[in-house]
């Protein structure tokens, strides 16, 4: 795993690369269990420490915020992806045959074992330089740090708190059966507001939804944390 950037000893390198499904169909060797674990902690550590000191002015519940963000499975499984360390997984049969290296979730939980790998092998210090390295440049990335909101819950929500009305969407597809499109449009009191597209009808919606809540918190100055944050990234 060159693409890390840090020296692993081999053989631990060679646990945090092992899934449980390997495991049991080989004898029950050890697994990267107990190295997601370690791994787990000083991601939230070197985080938590990183966003404490960057944002001074921040309250606990913003801060949590971004936490969530950085260190969410599918934070993880992004920088997996780009380390492209799914093709060095040892899976079970199984979990070959499912495409269990693009799964987000076996993706993210062997980033954490490679983390506490790394801290193992080395050191606090080389450990946290690593995880920043890797989840840092994420806060400059929109779609890495909204990829697991819930849009839809997030404009209820504001609908709600301003007395706006009713939330519906309108969805209407096109294309063959096989290769269908959705669009999805968002109506509060009648009135339309975002409109989304996607391969499904619950993604057309969550696109609409995510539009229609930039809208309206940007207008009234209100924008959401991560929003803030990625601003302030890109000035």
């Amino acid at each position: 795993m060159e693409s890390l950037g840090v020296h692993i000893d081999p053989g631990t390198l060679r646990l945090a690369l092992t899934h449980r499904s390997f495991a049991y169909e080989n004898d029950g060797i050890p697994t990267n269990e107990r190295l997601e674990f370690l791994g787990d902690a000083v991601l939230g550590l070197a985080v938590t420490d990183y966003l404490y000191r960057t944002y001074p002015d921040l309250p606990e519940g913003d801060l949590a915020k971004l936490r969530a963000a950085l260190v969410s499975t599918r934070a993880l499984a992004r920088i997996a992806r780009r380390l492209e360390v799914g093709q060095h997984i040892r899976l079970g049969e199984g979990e070959i045959r499912t495409g269990g290296a693009e799964k987000d979730s076996i993706l993210a939980d062997t980033m954490e074992a490679l983390i506490g790998a790394a801290y193992l092998s080395t050191n606090i210090d080389t450990a946290r330089n690593l995880v920043l390295r890797l989840v840092t440049p994420l806060l400059e990335d929109k779609e890495a740090m909204t990829a697991g909101k819930d849009w839809k819950t997030t404009i209820q929500e504001i609908a709600a708190a301003r007395g706006l009305g009713d939330v519906k969407y309108t969805v209407t597809d096109s294309g063959p059966d096989h290769r269908k499109s959705f669009t999805a449009v968002l109506t509060i009191s009648g009135t339309a507001y975002g409109t989304g597209t996607g391969p499904s009808k619950k993604e057309a919606e969550r696109e609409a939804a995510r539009e229609t809540v930039e809208q309206l918190t940007t207008t009234d100055g209100e924008a959401d944390i991560l929003t803030l944050v990625l601003g302030r990234a890109t000035q």
